[in-house]
């Protein structure tokens, strides 16, 4: 079947061939998996398969409205793909299998479209992960910002993992897998709301390789989450709450590009609150730290890993930050949105 159409309309969300001719052109072909290509209503998936690969299944879903759609070092279809396969590989998931839909608003160009799928497509061979089912609607003109994606996705948790917000102990390191705020400052630059020439692009990667790299040489390792809404702020106090401690960072060490720094100190923010989408905080026993760190620098997805602070007893739920001028200061969660829209 071949589409030629140049925009989307009404008929393509119809469920009748109008609809077919776009969903095996725009999105079966490019794709192109065994599972997907029997177009049934779902995914049939060899359960024999799995469980060679662990005794736990992750299952995560997230929806992306990120604007603008294209953006200096990635797409919305890059965030729909990485977003989710990262989601799965902070709970020490291998990703295996994800799930697509789109609403797409009547008008919008096929071109622009097909751009979209080849992103996802591209980060999906990156990672090892197979998109093989998935769902199209659309709506009529103003009744939706152009497109939205949802993405779902499946993947196995090997034996002996135990990855969880809940296993922070005192004593332990907190490291980053690299520079902070590059998502969110690269999105301000897209919106033209910075009044400067800043070369920031998106950290926006899938993250499984390095998860993998980091439980082969330290299967203890006791919490991972990638600091997306809300930034590294807010994922340490969802630590810190949880494991019933406090963390204390140092700013000296956190890893944080001039442009970026310039980009927050002109608009007033704090790049701790900033969205990054292809780096992760690690909470790791102190015995392992060095070795994990080292794995990491090894990945291409953390050659800028830097250890930033460590798990403390008290106060319990608190994080704290070392600050450059020998001072300490709270570092409270998240209350609101800084930027709307960021994924």
């Amino acid at each position: 079947m071949t589409l030629r159409d140049t925009h989307v309309n009404m008929g393509h969300g119809g469920g009748g061939q109008a609809m077919r001719e776009l969903i095996a052109d725009v999105f079966v072909a490019p794709f192109d998996n065994p599972l997907l290509a029997t177009m049934e209503d779902q995914a049939r998936l060899p359960l024999a398969e799995l469980a060679a690969l662990g005794d736990r299944l992750a299952f995560c879903t997230d929806s992306y409205v990120v604007d603008p759609l294209f953006f200096p070092g990635g797409d919305i279809g890059t965030l729909a793909v990485a977003g989710t396969v990262n989601d799965l590989a902070m709970g020490g998931a291998r990703p295996l299998y994800l799930s697509c839909a789109v609403v797409l608003e009547e008008g919008f160009p096929l071109e622009v479209l097909r751009r979209i799928v080849a992103s996802m497509q591209q980060v999906a061979a990156q990672a090892g992960v197979q998109i093989v089912t998935g769902d199209t609607k659309v709506v009529g003109r103003g009744a939706a910002d152009k497109i939205f994606i949802n993405t779902a996705g499946i993947g196995v948790i090997a034996r002996g993992i135990d990855l969880s917000a809940r296993n922070a102990r005192p004593g332990d390191i907190v490291i980053v897998s690299g520079h902070l705020g590059d998502h969110g400052a690269a999105i301000l630059v897209a919106r033209n709301q910075l009044a400067l020439e800043a070369d920031i692009r998106s950290d926006c990667q899938p993250l499984s390789g390095l998860v993998a790299a980091m439980l082969a040489v330290c299967p203890e390792i006791r919490c991972l989450r990638d600091p997306t809404r809300g930034g590294v702020a807010t994922v340490l106090n969802e630590f810190a709450t949880a494991s019933g401690v406090a963390i204390r960072i140092d700013e000296d060490a956190l890893p944080l590009r001039e442009a970026v720094r310039g980009a927050c100190e002109i608009l007033g923010l704090d790049p701790l609150y900033l969205a990054n989408e292809g780096k992760l905080l690690a909470v790791v026993p102190p015995a392992h730290a060095d070795v994990v760190l080292a794995a990491m620098r090894a990945h291409p997805a953390g050659v800028d890993a830097a250890i930033i602070g460590e798990v403390i007893d008290q106060p319990a739920g608190m994080v704290f930050m070392q600050t450059g001028f020998g001072g300490q200061r709270v570092v409270d969660m998240l209350v609101a949105e800084q930027l709307p829209r960021i994924c």
